[in-house]
């Protein structure tokens, strides 16, 4: 039974009448579902999950165990270290450089950790820094990925997020030939992230027509995939000419289609369409099922049509903005208050509908796939009506990696 379904919230309040919110709840079918999707939207390319849109271990390895997946893409080095030690994954790439002594250090001292794990570099400074913690002659060879640039650039103006500075062919050959010559690092892979593609929305939540602001993204995403369709593959080609790569990375969630369709690209990238939170309720081509929410408790009620839960400030990274707040979506009717927004330890909420009870449960949407799970210690699991278990998240291993 999917929370989907139109009794989904009732449902659910149901069956967490007991927890203490603030509580996280997991959709197991729903779960699956977005990660069935996920692979055949892939069409054919394996996906590398994206971890910092999981934070949880069980889930992780419950989706590595599904066809179509293969690998994780881990956002710190001390966390691909973990997810190798704990036997979650034997094939772990960091997606952003690191700059860890420490981290660097446990990476160099253990040659499973070098097989296991491949570093992720944009410039030889990054390779400096490893040199100066462990010099080659000292450690075994370490795996590393060259960053390509995927942002679109019109003028001055960069759309997209700002990662790597290498982004023609010229410059990845460059960055490409200066790795291989350096004893101690071996060039295995190639990675690039269309974010102003993968992570922006481009249809309204509600109503029918477009309004001109989605019509200007849908062009700059048009612009994009037109750009990449030259540019990447010839930068892939040109590291190709110094090194024999074992992996072209590219994409997320929002983009898979339009990345793998490049044909350049050897796996593709994804995690947050598997949680399906809010943000992916704007994109026009794919909508993940809500999988994943949590329940906050009301204990005021200052006027008879406000009432205030506890917590609720549960606000995305990114350019700060409305859609970076969680979304309370039951009982319906409730919205947050301009003037107040989304509290660190309590909420207003004007109930435009049914007025919840002081003890009541409320249910909400986070805007961003894994930040749901820095805020619990476990994630409840809900399957055919009610709850069957738990799992412990990231912070619940007392695992913090930012």
């Amino acid at each position: 039974m999917s929370i989907e379904a139109d009794d989904r919230w009732a449902m659910l309040s149901r069956a967490a009448a007991h927890l203490d919110a603030p509580a996280a709840v997991l959709d197991l079918d729903a779960f699956d579902a977005n990660a069935e999707d996920l692979v055949a939207r892939a069409d054919g390319l394996p996906i590398r999950v994206a971890s910092k849109s999981v934070r949880c271990r069980e889930m992780l390895r419950r989706v590595l165990a599904r066809p179509g997946f293969s690998g994780v893409l881990a956002y710190t080095l001390g966390e691909a270290i973990w997810l190798v030690r704990t036997g979650t994954c034997d094939d772990v790439v960091v997606g952003y450089p690191t700059a860890e002594p420490g981290a660097l250090a446990q990476l160099c001292r253990d040659p499973q950790l070098a097989g296991a794990v491949t570093l992720m570099i944009d410039s030889p400074e990054q390779l400096d820094l490893v040199d100066a913690v462990v010099p080659p002659h000292r450690r075994p060879d370490l795996r590393v990925s060259l960053d390509l640039d995927c942002s679109l650039r019109l003028g001055p103006a960069v759309l997209g997020a700002r990662r790597s500075p290498v982004r023609t062919p010229e410059q990845a050959e460059a960055a490409a030939e200066h790795i291989v010559a350096r004893p101690g690092f071996r060039l295995v892979g190639v990675m690039g992230y269309e974010a102003q593609i993968a992570g922006v929305a481009d249809r309204r939540r509600t109503g029918p027509a477009a309004r001109p602001g989605e019509l200007i993204v849908r062009g700059m995403k048009a612009l994009s995939v037109r750009d990449l369709r030259t540019r990447r593959p010839a930068m892939v080609e040109a590291v190709r000419r110094r090194a024999d790569l074992e992996f072209v990375n590219g994409g997320g969630t929002g983009s898979l289609e339009s990345t793998g369709a490049g044909g350049e690209c050897t796996e593709l990238a994804a995690g947050s369409g598997l949680y399906g939170s809010h943000l992916f309720d704007g994109y026009r081509g794919f909508r993940p099922r809500p999988a994943a929410a949590f329940c906050l408790r009301v204990v005021r009620r200052p006027a008879h049509d406000v009432v205030t839960v506890q917590g609720g400030g549960w606000i995305a990274s990114g350019a700060v903005g409305s859609d970076r707040q969680p979304l309370p979506v039951s009982p319906p009717g409730m919205r947050l208050m301009p003037a107040e927004g989304a509290g660190e330890v309590q909420t207003p909420l004007r109930c435009t509908a049914e007025v919840p009870r002081i003890g009541d449960l409320t249910w909400w949407r986070h805007a961003k796939a894994g930040e749901l799970c820095e805020h619990v210690d476990e994630l409840h699991l809900f399957h055919d009506g009610r709850l069957v278990g738990a799992v412990p998240t990231y912070r619940g291993e007392s695992q913090v990696f930012l």
